[in-house]
């Protein structure tokens, strides 16, 4: 009997142990022309990570009261209301509270940058931008690929003119986007990437937020045919003044001027270079699993 009584302490123990272990809230912000619940993009995601982590809570970001409204915002509701409303949701939700790990797939990735830039509480332990546009794009979305209606409409605002202010301030796109051709333009009239890239000024809030970071992990596509450059998913871009030739994150101003604190992160070892083989968010789920999941969400 004493025996038994033994092994019924110990395994209530173990039990007790095990519940009392937590992992890391994940929030999750989905790229153009997708949605928060699209059960073949982040849907699955969102299957991955609570297969591999049982009972963790994952927070898919949805912009707005539907799906539908959620993709359309994708498209066509300024980036810096939609920071702020993610901003709300994120401090209004109690699951959050001790912080959390985010990822960010294509255009979520520098979203979810500028959250930890402008919205330190609740913290953002690890940032992943998986394809994210960092310096920006300079480079038309393939319509072939998104297959979305709008995608074409987009197409014809930014070869309007990006910089003009109705497009700028109602074009998501036209709000990451960066003609090295007329770098000062872009500086002036850019409305979200030239200022959480402190290319205007250096808010010193943001370098200090973003420093608050464990780990900022860019991953980049080797075969990346959608995002051009696709430098830009490890902050390179185009040198100013031409489309062809390319600089480094770490030879550029952001880097060498330290702006946003990413040379920092760098001599530090808190800033991760991925590259996955693969057109733009394609990777396997071991790579996933292992590579992000198991390294960078896993406490």
């Amino acid at each position: 009997m004493t025996g038994l009584i033994n092994y019924i302490f110990k395994l209530l123990f173990l039990l007790y142990a095990g519940s009392a272990v937590s992992i890391t809230p994940v929030v999750l912000w989905h790229g153009m022309g997708d949605s928060c619940c699209n059960p073949l993009s982040l849907g699955t995601i969102k299957t991955i990570i609570d297969r591999t982590f049982p009972g963790i809570y994952v927070k898919s970001l949805k912009i707005g009261s539907t799906i539908i409204e959620d993709m359309e915002n994708g498209f066509f509701l300024n980036v810096n209301h939609q920071v702020d409303l993610v901003c709300n949701q994120l401090a209004a939700d109690p699951e959050l509270k001790d912080g959390y790990n985010a990822i960010g797939f294509s255009q979520g990735g520098q979203f979810l940058r500028a959250v930890a830039q402008r919205c330190p509480s609740p913290r953002m332990l690890n940032l992943i931008s998986i394809g994210g546009q960092h310096q920006g794009v300079y480079g038309l979305p393939d319509c072939s690929y998104i297959k979305h209606p709008l995608c074409n409409y987009i197409r014809k605002l930014l070869n309007y003119g990006a910089y003009v202010g109705w497009v700028q301030n109602t074009l998501v796109q036209a709000e990451y986007w960066h003609d090295p051709l007329d770098e000062e333009k872009y500086r002036s009239s850019s409305i979200f990437l030239a200022d959480i890239n402190n290319e205007r000024n250096v808010n010193q809030t943001y370098v200090q937020n973003l420093l608050k970071l464990n780990n900022l992990v860019l991953v980049m596509f080797n075969n990346d045919t959608i995002v051009q450059p696709k430098e830009t998913e490890w902050f390179g871009f185009f040198e100013p003044g031409q489309d062809k030739k390319l600089y480094r994150m770490q030879d550029s101003v952001l880097y060498r001027e330290d702006r946003i604190g990413l040379r920092k992160l760098d001599q530090q070892g808190r800033l991760k270079l991925l590259a996955v083989d693969g057109n733009h968010l394609q990777f396997s789920e071991e790579w996933f699993v292992n590579e992000i999941l198991h390294k960078f969400c896993g406490s």
